[in-house]
């Protein structure tokens, strides 16, 4: 009975945390959730502006998504909802599918939340997460920064009050420069103030509260509700002095209250047309959440689950689309809030869904003179911290593999759009992978002297024997780096050398495929036909299982060792024709894979 409990909380980490709840958490929690409300709901409307979609889905983004992430997500802090990537990742997808209505636009939206929460979650049932690991670090840095840019000039037609357009940087500027004649003033003052103000927030409004007396936990958590005052300052300049009819553009009727719950449109050519951006966006927002709940799990001694986090992420954009959002991820700037204002549990996103739920029904009307150029100064200053070109220098100096790939996703991302860009960020990330993993690291290693270790003679001064070469793999060897190992292999036994034995030392090859099965009988053969041995040492009890199961050690020329320095006992010193000495012996009946190669002497067939 408690080992299914246990599975059950597995799945349902509710059922975990759920358990040891009490007074003091709930405290914490909702005063946690009381302060994530009051930043959420400017960054709901602002996100739901990026997106291109009505300002009230960007507050039912907010309600159920976080519940259902608090029923089924790992992390005890992160707070879901929209995010500024993934709201442009929305913008550039409902956009290709040139609508003009905006209800078609909103179903598109929330079609798009629906798919990108089917894709999490068969990811997470089929426990995939693994897969994000694929995606080199520089390389979505790089994304991150061209989208901070692209994010950034979208919004600058609203800071300027003029009509424009255009999904990549040069078309954003062109069309910019063509509108630049009709700049409204009061929406150019008011979004200047409002990025102003925040900036001076940022940097000043903490230092400040702290000269007054006040504690720093609470003085850093008051100047991150800046963009509230933003907004309740401009929204009465806008009703106060008429700007509305001054051609300022506000936000307007906000509906009152929740949409009813509903199922997304069944429309085969839009799910067609939406399914390879819903995967980007899931993709993408995996990853933006997985490290935020890492980071902030690690702070507090906690595990996160990140086949768990896929479900609980698809679970939450699935709420999305039934309840009229757009697709959502775990925020970073929202999370560290959550997380420095107390949240013990995902309960604080539950009373975080309250606080939006109950905007949503009385506040909405106070939001109608609220001008479209302070929420484009929100999402700028927001999005600002995104843009790190330090990754340039740092990935110049330390790989430049890595640094074309940045450059490369960057300069796609700005001149083609966001779904190119990120869709060459994973081909990138892909080929640096297997460019890596194809030209594995092959070290030739000789004795230390006075020792049993053996190192890379380019780099010690070793012991070495010109009818010896040992060579060290330090990659698994599969389909993609096989031929590398016989191509290096046969240049470095050249006509005229002495070798006699080739040891191939496997203390960090884990696996070995068909593949480099079938290469390992080819350099076997080679070495043979050329009156070479070939010898195997180190090698690990998993590999060696596995070679038992082929023909292989029946056909090896030489011998396989517990150790290398076991070879170098047998081999070294040793002419052609002579066979193993010390160390050698035994037949396949011998061989054992890595517990019972503890209790025996280097045997023929041992696994290391």
């Amino acid at each position: 009975m408690k080992r299914a409990a246990n599975r059950l909380g597995r799945y349902l980490p509710i059922l975990d945390w759920g358990r040891r709840y009490d007074r003091d958490t709930l405290t914490s929690d909702m005063v946690a959730a009381a302060i994530v409300t009051i930043m959420l709901i400017p960054q709901s409307l602002a996100y739901a502006l990026l997106a291109g979609l009505p300002p009230e889905m960007g507050l039912y983004a907010s309600i159920l998504p976080l519940i259902a992430y608090g029923i089924f997500g790992t992390s005890r802090a992160l707070a879901v909802g929209p995010v500024a990537v993934v709201s442009l990742m929305t913008a550039a997808a409902v956009g290709n599918l040139g609508l003009t209505d905006t209800a078609q636009i909103a179903a598109a939206a929330v079609v798009l939340a629906f798919l990108s929460g089917a894709v999490l979650l068969a990811m997470g049932v089929f426990r995939l997460g693994f897969l994000a690991n694929f995606l080199s670090h520089p390389v979505i840095a790089g994304f991150i920064t061209a989208s901070g840019i692209l994010i950034a000039t979208s919004q600058l037609k609203h800071l300027l009050g003029v009509s424009a357009s255009g999904h990549t940087l040069v078309g954003m500027v062109e069309s910019l420069w063509e509108k630049l004649p009709e700049t409204n003033y009061y929406a150019v003052a008011i979004g200047v103030f409002t990025v102003a103000f925040l900036f001076w927030v940022r940097k000043g409004l903490k230092p400040l509260l702290l000269k007054t007396g006040l504690r720093p936990r609470a003085a850093d958590l008051l100047a991150k509700t800046g963009p509230i005052a933003a907004i309740v300052v401009t929204t009465l300049a806008a009703w106060a002095f008429g700007l509305q009819d001054k051609g300022v553009r506000i936000v307007g009727d906000i509906p009152t209250g929740l949409p009813s719950p509903t199922l997304p449109a069944f429309d085969l050519e839009m799910w067609s047309q939406l399914i390879g951006p819903a995967i980007l966006i899931s993709i993408i927002g995996f990853v933006e959440s997985i490290s935020v709940a890492q980071t902030l799990a690690a702070k507090r001694r906690q595990r996160i689950d990140p086949d768990q986090e896929l479900v609980g992420l698809g679970a939450a954009n699935v709420a999305a689309a039934v309840s009229g959002g757009f697709p959502v991820t775990g925020g970073f700037s929202r999370s560290v809030v959550n997380f420095d204002a107390g949240a013990e549990t995902p309960a604080a996103g539950a009373f975080t869904a309250i606080g939006i739920a109950i905007a949503a029904f009385f506040l909405t009307p106070l939001l109608f003179f609220l001008p479209k150029a302070t929420l484009a100064g929100t999402i700028i200053v927001a999005v600002l911290s995104l843009v790190d070109f330090s990754v340039l220098k740092r990935t110049w100096n330390f790989s430049k593999a890595d640094f074309a790939a940045v450059t490369a996703t960057i300069l796609l991302t700005l001149t083609l759009g966001v779904e190119i860009g990120v869709s060459a960020g994973v081909g990138i990330s892909l080929l640096l992978y297997l460019y890596r993993s194809s030209r594995p690291h092959v070290a030739e290693v000789g004795l230390v002297p006075g020792t049993e270790h053996f190192r890379n003679i380019l780099r010690h001064d070793v012991v070495t024997d010109p009818t010896l070469l040992t060579l060290r793999v330090d990659e698994n060897l599969y389909f993609a780096n096989a031929r590398f190992l016989e191509d290096y292999i046969q240049d470095r036994v050249t006509d005229g050398c002495k070798i006699r034995n080739v040891v191939l030392m496997f203390p960090a090859v884990s696996l070995v495929d068909t593949s480099a099965l079938e290469s390992l009988e080819a350099i076997n053969r080679r070495l043979a036909d050329m009156g070479i041995k070939l010898h195997l040492s180190e090698v690990k009890g998993p590999v060696m299982d596995k070679l038992l199961q082929t023909e292989f050690l029946d056909e090896l020329t030489g011998e396989v060792f517990l150790s290398q320095y076991a070879a170098w006992q047998a081999l070294a010193g040793h002419g052609a024709g002579q066979g193993p000495g010390q160390g050698a012996g035994g037949g396949r009946d011998a061989a054992v894979g890595d517990g019972a190669a503890a209790n025996v002497t280097p045997l023929r067939r041992a696994g290391a």
